[in-house]
């Protein structure tokens, strides 16, 4: 009995050695880990932000009547460029019954007193030529009927302004003919002829019958998140790309930050604006669609590497790489960094053009040189 124990001991101790012996073995035949290495580069970093709008003129005005009525001619067409003073509409004034009735009324009245103060002028004359008045009394009568037929033209001309919107005397000052403000493009014309329209006054801004503005001041009106608003200041500068025009962007300059923000799909967004600088001859409508890069830092043909191939030290936190000094032969070093864009860091101190970096993810691939 205690021979076959001892004997099946022995056999297991032998399967163990065996089993060691070939584990070891096997390992042995395993090849070693072979790490990659990179390189620095010169590259251009440039840290950013994205914001989405639109292109808009600086300033669009908008050339409202002054009196209600029916368009009856339309001179002026979109895209077309025009002048201060240039004609843009003329408008049939269609008479309000009420304020023509009173007006009718106040012309009468006018003249019934006009008819009186010509009598007593004419009396007081002949009482005056005749020496039984004294001048003064006559001077009277003679400024009371100037003044009655002075009143008497003016509540024709009123008259004459509610029937057909103007009067003679008043040339340029027509308020049926709608001129423009401004030099600029004409942008929209909203109105056909025979829409009605309203005047603008202080109980209703009117209706639009052209839109017109200076294309050659265009600016990017954009909105920007609440998460990105902090790293922005007025005056960075910030490449404009339109949508509509292909492989081209737009220098411009950050010129105003909205101190509030508004609620839009459940996320506080903040209106910025940016003045677009150097267009050379490309023509921008307006209302087109772009984004605009707001540049944070930018470093210009700077020693970077990878991000990926950064390490951070468990303790300190600080960053550093390991360097080939001989085959397969690595030392740490550690870095200064500088901008970074996500993909590529700039290196301040650390690293020198010739050492070769340590891939230590071994899935971060190296990129093939561009003959």
């Amino acid at each position: 009995m205690k021979k076959g124990v001892t004997i099946t001991i022995l056999i297991f101790i032998a399967i163990v050695f065996f089993g060691a012996l070939y584990y070891l073995y096997a390992k042995n035949q395993e090849s070693p880990v072979v790490f990659e290495t990179d390189k620095t580069e010169v590259k251009t970093i440039i840290k950013n932000t994205i914001a989405t709008g639109n292109i808009v003129p600086d300033e669009e005005v908008l050339i409202k009547p002054n009196i209600s009525g029916i368009i009856e001619t339309v001179y002026i067409k979109a895209g077309q460029t025009i002048k201060a003073g240039d004609l843009i509409a003329k408008i049939k004034v269609v008479a309000n019954v009420s304020n023509l009735s009173s007006t009718q009324n106040q012309v009468q009245t006018a003249k019934i007193n006009l008819d009186n103060q010509e009598k007593l002028f004419q009396r007081q004359k002949t009482l005056f030529d005749k020496g039984v008045i004294s001048a003064n009394d006559f001077d009277a009568a003679q400024v009371a009927y100037k003044q009655a037929k002075q009143n008497y033209a003016a509540s024709k001309q009123g008259y004459d302004i509610v029937k057909t919107g103007t009067t003679s005397g008043l040339g340029n000052y027509a308020n049926t003919l709608i001129r423009s403000t401004v030099n600029g493009m004409v942008l929209d014309v909203p109105v056909k002829v025979g829409n009605q329209v309203i005047e603008s006054n202080n109980f209703n801004e009117g209706t639009t019958i052209a839109s017109v503005a200076d294309v050659g001041r265009m600016i990017f009106v954009g909105k920007i998140d609440e998460s990105e608003v902090g790293k922005i200041k007025v005056n960075l500068p910030i490449e404009i790309t339109v949508g509509a025009i292909e492989n081209k962007k737009f220098d411009a300059v950050l010129t105003d930050i909205a101190p509030k923000g508004k609620t839009e799909n459940g996320a506080i967004q903040f209106e910025i604006k940016a003045s677009l600088l150097n267009r050379d001859d490309t023509f921008i409508r307006a209302g087109l669609s772009a984004n605009a890069s707001i540049i944070l830092e930018r470093a210009d043909k700077v020693m970077a590497i990878k991000e990926a191939l950064i390490q951070f030290d468990t303790k300190t936190q600080k960053p550093f790489v390991e360097i080939e000094t001989t085959k397969q032969k690595f030392v740490r070093k550690d870095l200064v960094l500088g901008v970074s864009d996500g993909i590529y860091v700039e290196i301040k101190s650390g690293l020198k053009a010739s050492d070769k970096i340590k891939v230590w993810n071994q899935g971060l691939k190296t990129e093939e040189p561009k003959p």
